[in-house]
């Protein structure tokens, strides 16, 4: 990942973040390539400028909590990175927080926060797309990770070359149901996206 002239990237692996936020008071999970590494078996299957973090938004003062002292940065679009104050409550479009364990060191995790409802998880780029929490996330070696389908939904927007090498190593270990859902889900976006020839 790009630093954005913020300062480098030294990412904590799964297992650390799972340490660091094993007293966190709320449910949250490992996203982006790391998730889909641990689904496909093979971590460290191509480098990660980061490590991504999901959590309710609602949620957002006990992770923060588990931060406590940690030098915390949002980004406030359209590209704006800046300290989250203490007490602040951060609101749509902001979402996306990095993480580091002091001023000037390198960043270790950057958090985003998921829209929800009633304990419900709500697709931020289409409100219809819902998931109840205890379908969004599995376990591997006690570490929650989002599921691939929608890991794979919000990768589906950029169809980067990770994004696409992720897909195919996804791929023939999706169930039916799973492979279902996500056409569906890309198809609500992109009637003619590349995916649904392979979904």
């Amino acid at each position: 990942m790009s630093d954005f002239g913020l300062g480098p990237w030294d990412p904590l692996a799964p297992s650390e973040v799972a340490t660091l936020l094993e007293d966190c008071q709320a449910p949250w999970w490992i996203a982006g390539g790391c998730a889909i590494d641990a689904y496909v078996g093979r971590f460290a299957r191509r480098p990660h400028g980061d490590v991504d973090v999901g959590l309710l938004a609602r949620d957002q003062d006990a992770i923060r909590a588990c931060l406590s002292g940690w030098d915390l940065h949002c980004a406030d679009p359209p590209g704006r990175h800046r300290p989250w104050h203490p007490g602040e409550v951060l609101e749509e479009p902001i979402h996306d927080v990095w993480a580091r364990e002091r001023v000037g060191g390198p960043w270790r995790l950057q958090l985003v926060l998921n829209p929800s409802e009633a304990g419900v998880w709500i697709y931020r780029r289409d409100p219809y797309v819902k998931r109840p929490l205890a379908e969004l996330v599995w376990r591997s070696e006690g570490i929650p990770y989002l599921v691939p389908e929608v890991q794979l939904l919000f990768k589906s927007k950029t169809l980067r070359p990770k994004d696409e090498r992720d897909l195919r190593d996804c791929l023939p270990l999706l169930t039916t149901r799973q492979r279902r859902w996500l056409r569906r889900t890309v198809m609500r976006a992109d009637a003619a996206h590349p995916w649904l020839t392979l979904l």
